[in-house]
């Protein structure tokens, strides 16, 4: 018996505005809204014809409102790879949706290092692709 990866839900103070930047940086849309509780899950666009549900499933991101905030660097963060292009053109992409640049100490490597409107920390990578 395993598991498979589904969702990773991410603590913020404003799930609608988190959930509109990731779906722009993923190419994902909005899955459901929760209006009493105020999460919001969003998740790859499902195509025409029946789901392969012995296939790969993209994740889903839910995002759920907490009232404390971010205060330390995350120990679980996401990391992209450019679909269709190289990497510094998407991350002056991820720039203009609203991503900074990070410093968590990762000195000179392949990756960069951004983060979220609420300061989540994520990667970009150079080489790896999906």
């Amino acid at each position: 018996m395993t598991s498979r990866f589904t969702e990773l839900g991410i603590d913020c103070a404003d799930p609608d505005r988190l959930a509109r930047f990731w779906c722009s940086v993923l190419g994902y849309e909005v899955r459901e809204r929760d209006e009493e509780d105020g999460t919001v899950t969003i998740g790859a666009p499902v195509g025409p014809g029946p789901e392969d549900p012995l296939g790969p499933v993209p994740p889903t991101l839910t995002f759920a409102r907490v009232p404390e905030g971010k205060t330390v660097k995350n120990r679980l963060h996401i990391d992209l790879s450019p679909a269709d292009g190289e990497q510094g053109e998407e991350v002056l992409r991820l720039l203009d949706l609203g991503a900074r640049r990070a410093d968590v100490g990762q000195g000179e490597e392949s990756w960069v290092v951004l983060t979220d409107p609420e300061g989540n920390e994520f990667c970009v990578l150079a080489d790896r692709r999906p």
